[in-house]
């Protein structure tokens, strides 16, 4: 009876020593998996717009802004529209041409770049600075946060004139760390690009859910003539996604009220 307890007791022990490294094994396999899964989404995705820009490049050439070209832009946006969903407006397509014109080369598209950090780069005009940050973002491994902050911190700029460049190289990760792992069901453009539905209970949700539960109490709090519009509303600015995280609008002062929870630094 001794000896059976001896046992049940070690191997509640063992168990309770093994419980922590066996989810973070399988946790490690999921992370690694959905990376995967989101390299794939990404690389086929950057190489599928370029050959977009390409087309429409050759088909309009430099008459983009002619009658010819707006035309033409109008007319795929609204056949891509009707047929793959969201992501084709000519906003967008026309970015996949001026993505094509700053990348003609197909063989230097960098696959650990994604959609969204062209993006970014193409807001860069001088060529040299463009293909150094290119580069960079690539071998260093950049988040698209990351990428964006170097750029307006004039990263480029302040390594060459700095003597510790380890010092000026390596403050990014202390300044905006690398996230775990990127959030495929969170990418506005790999849900486009899917044509897969977005969930406005991906983001901000606890916060959001607990406003939501307590609406009009919510409201009150807030004044008179308060009325709920919508949460999560999307918004696309200059080609960017946005999502308003709760709309409002005031029918005694006829304006609406934003409201929007941020982790990160509050911008324009």
């Amino acid at each position: 009876m001794s000896e059976d307890n001896n046992i049940v007791v070690n191997n509640a022990e063992l168990s309770a020593e093994n419980t922590s490294e066996t989810y973070s094994r399988i946790r490690k396999s999921v992370i690694t998996a959905q990376s995967r899964i989101y390299n794939a989404v990404n690389s086929a995705m950057v190489q599928a717009y370029w050959e977009i820009g390409e087309q429409i490049y050759i088909a309009c050439g430099e008459n983009e802004r002619a009658e010819y070209g707006k035309g033409l832009l109008r007319y795929l946006s609204e056949k891509l529209t009707a047929e793959f969903g969201a992501g084709f407006a000519v906003r967008n397509l026309q970015m996949m041409r001026k993505f094509y014109l700053m990348y003609q080369n197909a063989n230097t598209l960098c696959s650990q770049l994604s959609w969204s950090h062209y993006r970014i780069l193409m807001r860069i005009s001088d060529d040299k600075h463009r293909e150094w940050y290119t580069e960079e973002c690539a071998k260093s491994g950049w988040s698209v946060r990351q990428l964006e902050r170097q750029i307006n911190t004039m990263f480029y700029e302040r390594l060459l004139s700095s003597k510790e460049k380890d010092t000026v190289a390596a403050e990014i990760q202390t300044t905006e760390p690398k996230p775990e792992y990127e959030k495929i069901i969170r990418d506005p453009y790999v849900l486009e690009f899917l044509d897969l539905p977005e969930n406005p209970h991906f983001y901000e949700k606890d916060l959001e859910q607990a406003i939501i539960d307590h609406l009009q109490k919510f409201l009150l709090e807030l004044g008179r003539g308060f009325s709920f519009v919508a949460r999560q509303k999307k918004i696309s600015f200059d080609g960017r996604h946005f999502y308003i995280d709760l709309v409002f609008y005031n029918y005694i002062l006829k304006c609406f009220v934003l409201i929007d929870l941020k982790l990160g630094d509050l911008t324009h």
